[in-house]
């Protein structure tokens, strides 16, 4: 399985946000935004955070995709 942070950029973008501003408002790692980046397991206490300062909820920031484990 992958993950997908697809709805969490969509949502900075409609809050005219960036990356570098969950980086500095939440005090969450740039390493932790890149492992976003490339679709990598991050914490539930990020996620948490985030959904905290969005105002929204898990499955509106991340969801999994399902692949076939002999493509990976």
């Amino acid at each position: 399985m992958l993950v997908s942070y697809n709805g969490l950029w969509k949502l900075l973008i409609d809050k005219n946000m960036k990356k570098i501003d969950l980086v500095n408002e939440l005090g969450i790692s740039s390493s932790t935004i890149a492992k976003m980046t490339r679709g990598e397991y991050v914490s539930m206490a990020v996620l948490g955070k985030i959904c905290s300062k969005l105002d929204c909820d898990f499955g509106d920031i991340v969801h999994f995709e399902n692949v076939d484990d002999s493509a990976i």
